[in-house]
């Protein structure tokens, strides 16, 4: 069934452009030729039917209120040579070092304002910038990002550029320990010959991450009592958060079973009041504390924010993580690592442009048939133009929106995104993806091997998010020949 597979005219992540399956891929591709059709076609149903038996979905909001899903699921993998892997590793950990320096500096001296690196109205007039609240904190560890969701795609030379950092809840982690799962289950014979990197201690590295950012002042000479904030069962991302506190074994509370009192955070329990160090939150900053943001919010702890700043708590990721994280801050990050680092960046950027300068944004409007348009405050591939497959009428209506507020928009080339085979409808046809990598952050830095690949399955689709009808693959970090352990 690969046999007519035709890679065209994107880099494909299993076959060159002689139509050879890569050799990374060669085994792969030689054993799915050893399946008959119905064989695909009863494993492709398994594997959407654990996902379904195991609960593991999210919601998708819209005008008519929340539809609960399953991650659609797709058994080729993206496979990935160990050196290009440990690429990406040093790319990654050297970008989140960078973005931890800018959000300590910005929070206390702001030198990076000052030396003229970058301007100080692209940090004053950010919505996620919460100088009020968090200025002047000690960090612990000095980093505020105790987890890090970079998102990568490869270009049409196959080489790997940053899409999008995710800095403040970065989600979708317990799918890819769910993804691996349900491949060992349908798919046993793809793990029989290559060794693949483990998931098995992951769980083990984030913990460590958590328990690691001790606040300055915890109790000395006891573990500390670390939990994972959720707004509660309606969120999107709950089986995250459920998922992860379970591997953790930490525990998960919502505001409501937290109380401060003397500028110390209490977990309600049946046999009193227990003494909280570190909160792991999933809540956005607005929604944390009533008495420092909105006052409306049923979802934080009140006071949450003075324990914070006293040194009693410790909030993972910080509090205005979001500045750094915005898709105008986002071009800025590589003159980033080289201010703060002194080293040139291992993964480079997308092309963007700034539509509060009058030349870019003349550039942008006179083109905007061949750009990808985003909303600097949205995600999940909400409120973006894709110009090549877009409509007049909907370019016409980013084109008012954008003059009413240039500075709400970024613009980037169409990148011709590298696509890999996808299963679905009885067939092989090529998809879209790119990859999230995760980054975790205690005394070390430690980047989870693999991360979760993301696919448009929606023939021809640019959109990759699961709120859109993207769906996940397997990523598989090859760390050599002889009998796999996944």
């Amino acid at each position: 069934m690969l046999t007519n597979y035709q890679s065209g005219e994107f880099f494909d992540e299993m076959v060159s452009e002689n139509g050879e399956p890569r050799s990374h891929y060669q085994w792969f591709y030689q054993l799915v030729h050893q399946f008959s059709e119905q064989e695909l076609l009863e494993k492709h149903e398994t594997a959407q039917l654990s996902f379904l038996r195991q609960g593991i979905t999210f919601t998708v909001y819209n005008h008519t209120g929340g539809t609960e899903r399953t991650m659609p699921f797709d058994f080729v993998p993206i496979i990935i040579p160990d050196p290009k892997w440990k690429q990406i590793e040093r790319g990654m950990a050297q970008r989140v070092a960078a973005l931890n320096h800018f959000l300590c500096d910005i929070y206390n001296e702001q030198q990076i304002v000052k030396d003229g690196i970058i301007p100080a109205e692209f940090i004053e007039q950010n919505p996620y910038y919460y100088k009020e609240q968090a200025e002047g904190i000690n960090v612990p560890l000095k980093k505020p990002i105790f987890l890090a969701g970079i998102d990568l795609i490869r270009d049409e030379n196959g080489e790997y550029r940053v899409l999008e950092d995710n800095l403040r809840n970065p989600s979708g982690m317990s799918y890819v320990f769910q993804n691996r799962y349900v491949m060992r289950q349908v798919y046993p014979e793809l793990f029989f010959q290559h060794a693949i990197e483990t998931l098995e201690q992951q769980f083990s590295e984030l913990h460590q991450a958590v328990i690691s950012h001790m606040p300055e002042h915890a109790p000395q000479g006891k573990a500390p009592n670390a939990v994972l904030l959720t707004p509660g069962m309606y969120n999107s991302a709950y089986y995250d958060h459920v998922f992860l506190a379970q591997q953790m074994g930490i525990e998960l509370v919502e505001g409501r079973d937290l109380l401060v009192r003397d500028d110390i955070v209490y977990m309600k329990t049946i046999r009193g009041l227990k003494r909280v160090d570190i909160i792991y939150r999933r809540i956005d900053d607005d929604f944390l504390d009533p008495e420092a943001f909105r006052p409306d919010s049923a979802l934080g702890v009140a006071g949450l924010l003075r324990a914070y700043r006293k040194g009693n708590v410790s909030i993972l990721n910080g509090i205005g993580n979001g500045v750094a994280d915005d898709k105008a801050m986002y071009a800025f990050v590589p003159d980033m690592i080289r201010y703060y680092l002194d080293e040139e960046p291992i993964i480079p950027n997308v092309e963007t442009y700034f539509l509060r300068d009058p030349e870019q944004l003349d550039y942008v409007l006179g083109n905007l048939e061949k750009l990808v348009i985003k909303n600097v405050g949205a995600s999940g591939g909400y409120d973006m133009l894709i110009g090549p497959h877009s409509e007049p009428e909907e370019r016409e209506e980013f084109r008012k929106k954008i003059l009413e507020n240039p500075a709400q928009y970024i613009a980037q080339p169409t990148i011709k995104l590298s696509r890999a085979p996808a299963y679905q409808d009885g067939r092989f046809y090529p998809c879209h993806v790119d990859l999230r990598v995760f980054v975790m952050n205690g005394h070390e830095t430690h980047v989870l091997p693999g991360g979760l690949s993301r696919v448009a399955l929606k023939e021809g689709s640019l959109v990759v998010n699961s709120s859109q009808g993207g769906g996940g693959k397997d990523t598989w970090i090859l760390a050599g020949g002889g009998v796999a352990n996944a």
